[in-house]
């Protein structure tokens, strides 16, 4: 057996690159393997000349002849042959990052347009999301709140109820200030607290500086198997004075309803009518902190169940605080949960300050009932005046 010649890998190493910067030759982007002397096909989304498939045959052409001008005729033929496939193939049979069929070409755009975008890319997020919830390499607060968990699920899961089921149309969004904390204040109805889900969306779909709603939600919610944890992670707290105070002071949007359960289960002939606003806790913890009390009109959540009973009874025995009977349920059984498909416009009403009192003002009781029902009156006046406008419950 002859001797094998040893050839240093530092050298071979540069004569390789030199050969394919002779030969004009891509280079890979990330970390794919394969052979390092073979060419490398565009990405998707850049340009390639139509002519470069010619180009690089005609270069084979030239390397494999060894540059003799005897073998190049031949090599050319043949490096043209293959250059006119490649252009073939650049300028007709890629789309969309799918190269090959129409069939494939037509399967990526659709698939783009279920996605929302690029589907190569959609799925490159999705498996970079996966990673990272696996590796535990997110951010948690000390509330709970999981921001990408949010962004990239929960908000993608809530948004076809958003806009296609519902329809919502918002109006004054841009009332929430741009930075800095603010307390949101909305009326509560509709059997379930959909409501409070869409108004978590609507702020964050269309804010123009993107914040975020921290709903403060009663007991029952942090008590419920699921529901509990779903909660949390979408940024949702206890409603109380401590919890609220602290978000504010941290530069949080807060949402509270302080219509409570009496909004939620009200019957549904009394309808937009608002329930009382409590003692106006949440006036004061505005008070306290100084932040703007951001008034919000909902219309569209009373009718989604309407509420024509309500089992006292069967309530205390499961803990609820009331169990609705509707037109649907429970008659027909879970199909009966289904909720009915009104039009929603969600109002934020201008900004009540609370920068030019003092602090000590939250302990004056008068001072917070006069905002309390200020605030109430506010939601109320913006009801009516919503209904007016509304053309039909359902478009």
């Amino acid at each position: 057996m002859a001797d094998a010649k040893v050839i240093p890998f530092d050298e071979d190493s540069r004569s390789r690159r030199g050969a394919q910067r002779q030969r004009g030759r891509g280079t890979a982007r990330g970390k794919a393997g394969g052979d390092t002397g073979s060419a490398v096909a565009a990405l998707p989304g850049e340009e390639r000349p139509a002519n470069a498939g010619a180009e690089e045959g005609a270069q084979d052409a030239v390397t494999a002849s060894g540059g003799d001008p005897g073998a190049r005729g031949a090599g050319g033929a043949r490096g043209a042959a293959k250059g006119a496939q490649s252009a073939s193939a650049d300028a007709g049979g890629h789309s969309g990052g799918m190269p090959g069929s129409p069939l494939a070409a037509a399967l990526g755009a659709a698939a783009d347009r279920l996605l929302g975008g690029p589907w190569e890319r959609r799925v490159a997020h999705g498996l970079a999301f996966l990673r990272r919830r696996i590796t535990g390499d997110y951010e948690v607060d000390d509330f709970g709140y999981d921001e990408e968990l949010t962004d990239q699920v929960l908000m993608s899961l809530l948004r076809p109820l958003y806009e296609s089921y519902f329809r919502v149309e918002v109006k004054g969004v841009e009332n929430i200030p741009a930075e800095g904390g603010a307390l949101v204040v909305a009326n509560h109805s509709g059997t379930l607290p959909m409501d409070g889900l869409m108004m978590q969306v609507a702020v964050h779909d269309h804010h123009p500086a993107g914040r975020h709603l921290r709903l403060l939600a009663a007991d029952l919610v942090f008590v419920l198997p699921l529901v509990n944890e779903l909660a949390r992670k979408a940024g949702h707290t206890l409603a109380c004075a401590e919890d609220a105070q602290l978000l504010l002071e941290r530069g949080e949007v807060v949402g509270v309803m302080p219509e409570g359960f009496k909004g939620l289960g009200k019957p549904f002939s009394e309808r937009y009518k608002l329930q009382r606003f409590g003692r106006g806790g949440f006036v004061a913890t505005a008070l306290r902190t100084g932040v703007p009390i951001v008034p919000c009109s909902i219309v569209g959540a009373e009718e989604i169940y309407p509420m024509i009973g309500n089992a006292q009874t069967l309530a205390r025995l499961l803990g609820f605080p009331y169990f609705p009977m509707t037109p649907t349920f429970p008659w027909l059984g879970p199909l009966g949960m289904v909720p009915l498909p009104t039009k929603w416009t969600i109002q934020f009403g201008e900004p009540i300050p609370t920068d030019g009192y003092a602090p000590e003002a939250a302990e004056d009781p008068m001072l917070v009932f006069n905002l309390t029902d200020q605030v109430r009156e506010t939601i109320q006046h913006t009801l009516y005046k919503l209904l007016v406008q509304r053309r039909s419950v359902f478009f």
